[in-house]
């Protein structure tokens, strides 16, 4: 079994190049200029676990992992536009360098790109792999658009925001990792349970970003603190906060919503925390986080072949006692 940065590294070797013909240039640079920016390419190493966790590595397990990276870049793509952010991993993001349509456009040959390596793999699991693909490739689309809804709500439920995340960002991961278990042989039980492990890291993540964009060290996560409290994102801090806070407390973050001023952030950090959205937000992150190991300890495998897994489980979320 090999860790996430051993994977990683070999995948970042293999995906490193052009998926994209010469010409037209104007269509095809765009995405070139894209993926060069890097990322941590999260979801196609997760697919190459989900198969090594039940078997060695497949031929097609790469080529569906590429898949995958593809699509979440376009996703990436299209987030930016309708989000008119300026930058994606410290540089101009694909609209501002080469225009709105150019990059419609971009990310609409990206997803197509994605089915093309797709289309590489093997008849045995072909059907499973592109049913499941395209049910994640929906749901994300379907986050998305609450997410843009939720905007222009005044209130959002617990649970709304919940199920706007596990569509927007949990279905990928959990996914990634299933489709590497489907090529791997995995049983159907040891899917849907990989798959859930998957989906309960997502929503662990989610929390912990959500809270440390207001309680965590900006030197230390790279963004500045209260990013989402500036923007008015309804947060899981703001939901709990609405929830549990009494009336003067409810009166005070709605006129905070409606403020623009510098005070801003530190004084809705100072709500959050007399309606304890803190502790809340992190007991919440660490019962997800063992829900997520609680699935993967149901995997009918060696327990020493989930040990990568639940390494960078614990990576990407730590633990908060």
């Amino acid at each position: 079994m090999q860790s996430f940065e051993v994977l990683s590294r070999e995948f970042a070797q293999r995906f490193n190049k052009s998926h994209f013909p010469a010409e037209p240039a104007s269509l095809y640079q765009p995405n070139d200029y894209f993926l060069q920016a890097g990322g941590k390419r999260v979801r196609p190493v997760l697919c190459l676990m989900g198969n090594e966790l039940f078997d060695e590595i497949r031929d097609d397990t790469w080529e569906v992992a590429t898949a995958i990276e593809l699509f979440h870049n376009f996703t990436l793509i299209h987030d930016d536009i309708m989000d008119k952010a300026p930058l994606r991993r410290g540089k101009p993001t694909v609209h501002e360098k080469f225009g709105r349509n150019t990059a419609l456009l971009s990310g609409d040959v990206m997803l197509v790109a994605a089915y093309d390596y797709l289309n590489k793999i093997s008849g045995k699991y072909v059907f499973s792999v592109i049913r499941l693909f395209n049910k994640t490739a929906r749901e994300v689309c379907e986050g998305q658009q609450l997410d843009m809804d939720f905007e222009k709500q005044e209130t959002v439920l617990f649970d709304q925001y919940l199920k706007m995340i596990e569509l927007k960002t949990s279905v990928l991961l959990a996914a990634s990792l299933k489709l590497g278990a489907i090529l791997g042989g995995a049983g159907e039980r040891n899917q849907n349970l990989l798959y859930d492990f998957g989906k309960k890291l997502g929503l662990a993540f989610q929390v912990q970003d959500d809270y440390l964009d207001a309680f965590g060290d900006p030197d230390k996560f790279g963004k500045q603190v209260g990013g989402d409290i500036v923007a008015n994102k309804k947060t899981f801090l703001l939901i709990h906060s609405l929830e549990a806070a009494s009336a003067s407390q409810k009166k005070e973050l709605k006129k905070l919503l409606e403020d623009n001023s510098d005070a801003k952030v530190n004084k809705m950090i100072q709500v959050f925390k007399e309606c304890k959205a803190d502790e809340w937000a992190l007991q919440l992150k660490n019962k997800f986080l063992d829900e997520a190991f609680a699935h993967l300890e149901d995997i009918a495998v060696l327990s020493k072949r989930k040990e990568p897994l639940k390494e960078l489980a614990s990576f990407l979320v730590k633990r908060d006692h």
